[in-house]
């Protein structure tokens, strides 16, 4: 079975192509013939070692990937769903050494899997599952009330994308950030103020709300940059988990590792999908040996939506 994966860390070069071993379905498990898996800037942390330390006592190849989507082709026994072979679906992956997405074929426990969006492609389902499910943490954290205002930074990306539609659907008033070019796709979103993105963000979301915003979701890791345009008492939500004690703002560390088995939160973001609240974004695809040039890619920056490795 192919794979995409790596023996050490280090830049884009290091990935290869890999021989795994296929596995096959245990009690509560279904396996996925993988037809697509997303590149997430969480993949290339874990390739070039920033994110490395939990993995260092797992025997290399490791596999990155946490989105994957495709198609059932068998299920163990005591499934504890209505999966079944010939589904087509998706699933976030807790990627662990080489259990990882860049795979032909995965074995995943049947609660982390739900049915693919209905009117949309595999290599489009491929990335919604950890984005989504990162949006969703992030506004779970939050907890505010309809009426109540929320910024979001790195707002072009999917995380953020997905962060500012799910606000709205929510009934919360949307402040975001963007460059001049991206001005109309983050208003595409839904965001009902946007304002430039830049170090001076704080001040930029004052001059909207001179008293803060109620909560901030930090898709653009900007940290002490944009705690100053948060109200006292208020939320911040950072998804590398950065902190800081400052006027009663309460910080929260979104890891989506934590909903892991959550189909059950994965089958609502598919409906959003099929409302049309959600808008999945695919900027290209890689074939497997191509996945060097797909982390390079998003490395250098500015991709609006997601790369995909098409198996």
């Amino acid at each position: 079975m192919r794979a995409v994966g790596f023996f050490e860390f280090g830049g884009p070069e290091v990935l290869q192509l890999l021989d795994l071993p296929e596995g096959q379905p245990g009690p509560g498990q279904v396996r996925i013939r993988v037809h697509a898996a997303t590149v997430n800037p969480t993949d290339t942390l874990l390739r070039n070692g920033s994110r490395a330390q939990a993995l260092r006592a797992i025997p290399p190849p490791h596999v990155p990937g946490m989105d994957v989507a495709g198609v059932i082709d068998a299920v163990g026994p005591d499934n504890p769903t209505d999966l079944a072979i010939g589904d087509k679906v998706m699933a976030m992956v807790d990627n662990q050494g080489s259990h990882g997405g860049y795979r032909e074929s995965i074995v995943l426990s049947a609660d982390a899997v739900a049915r693919i969006p209905d009117g949309v492609s595999l290599i489009e389902a491929a990335t919604l599952p950890m984005n989504g499910l990162t949006a969703r943490q992030t506004l779970d954290q939050l907890a505010l009330q309809p009426g109540q205002t929320l910024a979001v930074t790195g707002a072009a990306g999917c995380y953020g994308g997905y962060v500012i539609q799910l606000a709205k659907q929510a009934g919360l008033h949307v402040i975001a950030d963007a460059s001049p070019a991206d001005v109309a796709l983050v208003r595409s979103f839904g965001a009902d103020t946007v304002v430039p993105r830049g170090k001076d963000i704080a001040a930029q979301i004052r001059q909207v709300v001179p008293n803060g915003v109620d909560a901030l979701a930090d898709g653009s890791f900007q940290c002490e940059l944009t705690l100053g345009a948060v109200r006292d008492g208020g939320g911040y939500a950072s998804v590398r988990g950065w902190s800081m004690a400052q006027r009663g703002i309460v910080c929260h560390a979104t890891w989506v590792r934590q909903y892991n088995h959550r189909a059950d939160l994965l089958r609502p973001l598919r409906q959003c999908v099929h409302d049309g609240v959600i808008t999945l974004r695919v900027a290209d695809t890689y074939a497997p040996a191509q996945a060097s040039e797909a982390h390079r890619r998003l490395e250098a920056g500015g991709t609006r939506g997601r790369l995909v490795i098409v198996f």
